[in-house]
């Protein structure tokens, strides 16, 4: 099983790699991009579309037996046990912008429990990477989250879910404030989890993110030494999950805060 994992996980790495070199194709010439929006601060270009195409593409032709999951297209059914979950551009906002901070995220889900996590980020050439059990990389450098043992000495990544009331992220940045420490956010969900892998951040939370935007950053965390409030396996791929993770020194605060301000953890 193992081995079936570190081969699914270099063939995610180099998937993603690629995909983000397309993605970068249409990065560098946005002002011939179409784009459209499909909600409050939710747009998707010409460049969702055909990366995702093209993940999908490749997924079918090495993983033939395996369902697909992905945020522009409809899902497709496999006869494995294994489901691959793919955002191809986490960070439209910023993409469409000209702002270099946005991700090809790629996981892979063995009935309902993410085992692979790819979150790569063309703009800097980096790439996450994690398996179950066999711990988390950038660019095959080990990760490890936050020493930390307080708020004040780092930013807590947040999120803002358009399917949530905004009251409540308002909230949980205003206990944030009381803690003496502050909150970061680059419109890219995914970059902040992997983030929070490498230590960059303290912790990430969103009362809401839907599959895509956030199994491979959880992956990664927990192989990085972090703490999560693991999503349930029957439902996330469907409804997605409230997202609180952080490093281990402050998850008990952050899991505080956000029961208080989501009113759910």
């Amino acid at each position: 099983m193992s081995a079936s994992l570190e081969s699914r996980r270099a063939f995610a790495e180099d998937l993603a790699r690629r995909a983000g070199e397309l993605g970068l194709s249409y990065f560098r010439k946005l002002d011939t991009l179409t784009v459209e929006s499909k909600g409050h601060q939710d747009m998707v270009s010409e460049a969702d579309r055909e990366v995702e195409l093209f993940v999908r593409r490749e997924l079918a032709t090495y993983y033939p037996d395996d369902g697909v999951v992905g945020e522009e297209h409809a899902p497709t059914k496999g006869s494995s046990y294994f489901t691959w979950v793919i955002d191809p551009i986490d960070g439209t906002a910023n993409f469409v912008s000209g702002i270099p901070a946005w991700t090809v995220v790629i996981a892979c889900v063995e009935k309902g429990v993410t085992v692979v996590g790819v979150i790569h980020e063309p703009s800097l050439g980096e790439t996450f990477a994690a398996h179950r059990g066999g711990g988390a990389a950038l660019n095959g450098r080990p990760l490890r989250t936050s020493k930390a043992t307080r708020l004040d000495v780092g930013s807590l990544g947040t999120g803002f879910s358009n399917r949530r009331e905004m009251k409540n992220i308002v909230g949980l940045i205003d206990q944030l404030f009381d803690e003496g420490g502050i909150f970061f956010r680059n419109a890219s969900g995914a970059l902040m989890l992997a983030y929070v892998a490498s230590g960059r951040l303290l912790g990430y939370v969103e009362e809401h993110m839907n599959a895509w935007d956030c199994l491979a950053g959880m992956l990664l965390i927990e192989e990085a030494g972090g703490t999560i409030v693991r999503p349930d396996p029957q439902t996330v791929l469907e409804s997605g999950t409230v997202v609180i993770t952080s490093c281990p020194g402050v998850f008990e605060r952050v899991r505080t805060l956000c029961g208080r301000a989501f009113q759910a953890t």
